[in-house]
């Protein structure tokens, strides 16, 4: 079976994880702080990054450093995994959606503004699929109301937006190492800011509220959880980030193909490349109406020819928890649209032009003769 993504992991990464079992030191230790040192020279921009176990505990504690909680209201995309409007609902916050862009699924600076009430404090782009948000008139945006800028980045790592990483520019910006992204650390996140302020509250954030002294004890001047990066998790993403430039280009390369085969058709909608795409994904989206098919049909299609596809993702204004902040069927039309007919087709850098070629056959075979 294809399956729609699969992390590269070869010697290195082996060797990488024995060394650290050898060592005796296995949680939080100098794996760790060398893996922030090396992400924060490949972003570059003078940034500071602290790791975490997860993109959704960086997400979460950097809203908690920003002391956003009840009363406060965090604007998302209704477009986007859910753990985007999750992290907002742990700290007390509101999530307020907005629509996204049918082609990008990004959102833009318009549906925010429009969004924006004296309760706001913060924006929270996502990076859909490594696709850069145009962040230029969000940041516009932000200064002239006094607003956070939160971005998700949990695709997007080696994403570039006007020559620069994402990641690069200083506010703060979360990145993601689960085992589906274009790097992973097994699990495991991270937070990229050039505020040290912040990076030092983010340090007692993600480990009990502990603050080190420097001859030694410590104190514990504030909450704080358990969100430390294990050294063998560090381990894996030192082993991985060398290779995460090739990484990328091979997926650039197979999404070239992905485009040059995939017929113009009324049913089937293409994403769009554009500069610094680190192509996390490759997201279609198929009018089920038009194909005479119903999605699971379409899914069941693919698996009949040994190929795994994805939905990347339902709308999450619909998901019955967050009906309760009113939201409704209707509300945001393209997010919906892209909810009920997204499908994700198989995109990792071990994939070979063949295999390409095999999902590109299939889905012309789905696609009505017109």
């Amino acid at each position: 079976m294809l399956p729609f993504t699969q992390p590269n992991i070869a010697a290195e990464e082996l060797a990488a994880v024995q060394e650290v079992l050898q060592s005796g030191w296995i949680t939080t230790g100098p794996k760790s702080v060398a893996f922030e040192q090396a992400l924060a020279d490949y972003l570059g921009g003078g940034v500071q990054v602290r790791v975490f176990n997860s993109g959704t505990s960086a997400l979460e504690a950097v809203l908690l450093a920003h002391d956003i909680g009840p009363g406060d209201e965090v604007i998302v995309p209704a477009m986007s995994f859910v753990a985007s409007a999750n992290v907002i609902v742990r700290c007390g916050a509101t999530p307020v959606f907005v629509d996204v862009d049918l082609i990008s699924r990004n959102l833009g600076a318009d549906a925010v503004a429009a969004a924006l009430t004296d309760r706001t404090r913060a924006i929270m782009p996502v990076h859909f699929a490594g696709r850069p948000v145009a962040l230029a008139a969000l940041y516009r945006l932000a200064e002239e109301h006094d607003l956070l800028v939160l971005e998700d980045a949990a695709q997007a790592i080696g994403s570039q937006y006007q020559g620069r990483k994402i990641g690069s520019s200083g506010n703060p910006v979360c990145f993601s190492f689960h085992p589906n992204k274009n790097i992973t650390s097994i699990e495991g996140g991270a937070v990229a800011s050039a505020d040290a302020e912040l990076m030092e509250r983010l340090e007692r954030l993600r480990f009990h509220g502990i603050e080190r002294k420097p001859q030694g004890g410590i104190d514990v001047p504030e909450w704080g959880g358990k969100m430390n990066m294990p050294d063998v998790n560090a381990a894996v993403g030192l082993a991985q980030l060398p290779k995460l430039d090739a990484f990328n280009r091979r997926r650039r390369t197979l999404v070239q193909m992905y485009l040059q085969l995939l017929p113009g058709h009324p049913a089937l909608q293409l994403p769009a490349d554009v500069d610094g795409h680190s192509w996390h994904m490759f997201c279609i989206l198929l009018d089920w109406r038009k194909t005479g098919l119903e999605r699971h049909e379409v899914v069941d299609r693919f698996r009949q020819q040994g190929i795994a596809v994805g939905m990347h993702y339902p709308a999450m204004h619909l998901f019955s928890f967050y009906r309760q902040y009113g939201y409704r069927p209707g509300d945001f039309p393209n997010a919906e649209r892209i909810g009920s007919e997204t499908l994700t087709l198989p995109l990792f850098p071990a994939m070979t032009e063949q295999d390409v070629e095999h999902v590109c056959a299939v889905l012309q075979g789905i696609l009505p003769v017109q």
